[in-house]
């Protein structure tokens, strides 16, 4: 798996994707925190995370779109099906791989609450529940946009089908109050990944929450290894 990992690391900034993905991330992270903190003279951050989240769900799909379906569509799959690594390690480094590219572009909000800690008071508990939330919020978005990756060699439908999942899955609780079945409309709040995210934005650290977006991770990145195994065995 390390191997895997440097080699999907350092690909992102081979090509300009990670440095656009990061930049893209900063830029609307430094516009939004000036907009709500600075210019509106306050230390409450709850209005950057919130906006952070959509911001999240539109960014993602673009840092997973190459993962597998690259190596699929130039063949260098066969090289990973080939090699000593099993198909689970393939998948996790890559996995890994996109995260850490992905809390270099978080790590602007922990910028932003430094320089709030000089010219005010942030309520730090808070701060740690928003980068919280935001941080299992990208592993899931990471998990499946991973998952659809490997669906497909074209990176623009990897990519269009990560967001419309994402927001598929934002969405669930906009749709629950339209649905007639009480029982059906619980499980469409239970599931939604806004109504589960915003008790992280209180800094709420409710252990159900972090159990369901460990768990739709866990799935997703399990989806992919077994879709990825199959390929072994085509």
């Amino acid at each position: 798996m390390p191997a895997v990992f440097k080699r999907e690391f350092r690909a992102y900034f081979y090509t300009p994707l990670g440095y656009v993905f990061i930049g893209a991330y900063h830029l609307l992270t430094g516009f939004f925190f000036f907009n709500y903190n600075l210019y509106g003279n306050s230390s409450d951050m709850r209005a950057l995370f919130d906006v952070l989240f959509t911001v999240t769900l539109f960014l993602i799909p673009i840092l997973t779109m190459r993962l597998m379906s690259e190596d699929r569509k130039m063949k260098t799959d066969q090289i990973l099906l080939m090699s000593p690594v099993t198909s689970a390690g393939v998948v996790c480094g890559k996995f890994f791989a996109a995260l850490c590219v992905y809390l270099l572009a978080m790590s602007g909000t922990l910028a932003d609450s430094l320089i709030l800690e000089i010219y005010g008071a942030p309520e730090w508990p808070l701060v740690a529940g928003h980068f919280s939330g935001l941080l299992l919020l990208g592993c899931c978005l990471i998990a499946i946009g991973l998952f659809i990756s490997a669906l497909t060699e074209n990176q623009i439908i990897a990519a269009i089908g990560g967001f419309c999942a994402g927001l598929l899955l934002m969405l669930l609780d906009s749709v629950a109050p339209l649905v007639s079945a009480a029982g059906v409309s619980s499980v469409l709040k239970g599931i939604s990944f806004r109504l589960r995210y915003q008790p992280f934005t209180l800094g709420i650290f409710g252990l159900d929450n972090i159990v369901f977006f460990a768990s739709v991770c866990v799935f997703f990145v399990f989806l992919a290894v077994e879709q990825f195994e199959k390929r072994r065995w085509a």
